[in-house]
């Protein structure tokens, strides 16, 4: 018999600190938040839940596992990447001081880290290690992975 894997990648919903750079910033659920993740769960039977650490992740991750009396496994390596001194702050915010670094990141975030971010290739590294943990470690099992929407577009690239 074949072993077969599957994992599937929810992405946190709103927080309480609103659309600006969240990386590592450890803002919770908005109210909203917690509507948009429970009813992006499906009737699926998963055999464990890994989550990332920070809140907006976690807490909707502990919940659920103890709801579903399911194993929660943290995993360090799939929190959202670092957005150094841009942490917390809006886009309209970084257009006004930081137009053409903000250009730049976008044009090319593997050659323009944000001051004091996490380097985009250490943040790709860091999320693959994890991913390639996480399906060389369990091999038949339905896993439920929440994280953030920069660890999705990573894993799926």
């Amino acid at each position: 018999m074949q072993n077969h894997l599957t994992i599937e990648l929810l992405r946190h919903g709103e927080t309480t600190a609103g659309a600006c750079f969240l990386g590592s910033t450890d803002a919770p659920l908005s109210e909203q938040g917690w509507q948009q993740m429970q009813s992006a769960i499906r009737n699926e039977k998963y055999q464990r839940i890994i989550s990332s650490p920070l809140k907006r992740c976690l807490e909707f991750a502990q919940q659920l596992a103890q709801e579903s009396n399911l194993p929660l496994m943290i995993e360090d390596n799939l929190r959202e990447i670092n957005f150094g001194d841009w942490e917390a702050k809006t886009t309209e915010e970084l257009w006004q001081s930081q137009q053409n670094k903000l250009k730049a990141f976008w044009n090319d975030p593997i050659s323009n880290t944000p001051p004091g971010a996490e380097n985009m290739a250490d943040f790709q590294n860091r999320v693959n290690s994890a991913f390639q943990e996480i399906t060389s470690k369990y091999k038949d099992e339905r896993i439920l992975l929440v994280t953030h929407g920069g660890v999705i577009r990573q894993i799926i690239s």
